[in-house]
């Protein structure tokens, strides 16, 4: 309905008209930003719909797992998300290592969080006695929720925009720079959000219910890991580059966002090559029968 409203409009829309405000609730003394929100809604639908998928059989864990791989998982989200900004987007940061750790001001790398989401796993597979990739699998099943709502929330912040653009469907996010006109762009948070969100999560929806993907530990991962590298990747050539990253763009061609899906695409391919090989016969934590 959106893209069918900027595709009817005379002029490209500006961002201001929209009405949106990166704050949810302002209450004086505290704020609520829909940033935060976007986190909490991805976190508690995507383990609702993690506990939905536990209930099949074969399950790699028990609910009590998932009830613990929630808070597992927020850390190693908040915390490799941030470290990942830091370390790829901003390693001047860590001369002020004092801002390292406001992170209301922003800056969370996807990269990142997906390395902290995994040691996340490990550690709690390996303290509760799971096959990691396995509970991996069915993690990689319900990413995709928090992907969608981050990327609604970079839209309402008017932030992460695309390069000028003079599709019907372009926004103007700014009105002047310096006195120079702000030309229309792509909109690449909402073209994420699509692919990163709805479309991945299609695609992974179809290979857990309709095949046996689910058996064989590590396909889902890497149907997780290529669909997302090959989205990132495309969109990124709508995206304006991280302004002190312009440099990379220059030399290379490519966006950091780019480089860092290329080991992911790649990770993704040999997961997906090898998962039948690592198929073996299920024995469920939740109790039912084996699944061969």
């Amino acid at each position: 309905m959106l893209f069918t409203t900027l595709a009817a409009a005379g002029d490209h829309l500006h961002f201001d008209s929209l009405g949106l405000n990166p704050v949810a609730l302002d209450l004086t003394f505290f704020q609520i930003k829909w940033y935060s929100l976007a986190y909490i809604a991805g976190i508690l639908i995507g383990w609702w719909y993690l506990l939905r998928l536990l209930r099949e059989p074969g399950a790699p864990m028990a609910r009590r797992h998932a009830d613990d791989l929630v808070f597992y998982a927020t850390l190693g989200i908040i915390l490799g998300g941030r470290l990942g900004y830091v370390i790829f987007y901003a390693p001047s940061m860590l001369e002020h290592p004092a801002s390292v750790l406001k992170l209301w001001d922003g800056g969370m790398s996807f990269h990142g969080g997906v390395i902290g989401t995994t040691l996340a796993i490990i550690l709690l597979s390996w303290r509760q006695g799971l096959n990691w990739l396995r509970v991996h699998d069915y993690v990689a099943c319900v990413a995709p929720f928090g992907l969608f709502f981050g990327r609604l929330a970079n839209f309402v912040n008017g932030e992460l925009w695309g390069k000028p653009a003079d599709v019907p469907w372009a926004i103007v996010f700014r009105g002047t720079v310096n006195g120079v006109p702000e030309p229309a762009r792509h909109p690449s948070q909402l073209y994420e959000a699509g692919l990163e969100g709805i479309l991945l999560f299609a695609v992974l929806w179809f290979f857990f219910w309709r095949t046996k993907a689910r058996y064989e530990p590590g396909k889902l991962v890497g149907i997780f890991l290529l669909g997302y590298g090959l989205c990132r990747f495309f969109v990124e050539f709508f995206r304006e580059p991280d302004r002190q990253l312009v440099w990379l763009v220059e030399q290379t061609g490519l966006h950091m966002g780019q480089w860092l899906c290329l080991p992911m695409i790649a990770l993704g391919i040999y997961f997906i090559a090898t998962a039948k090989g690592r198929r073996q016969r299920v024995e469920p934590i939740a109790g039912s029968e084996s699944v061969a």
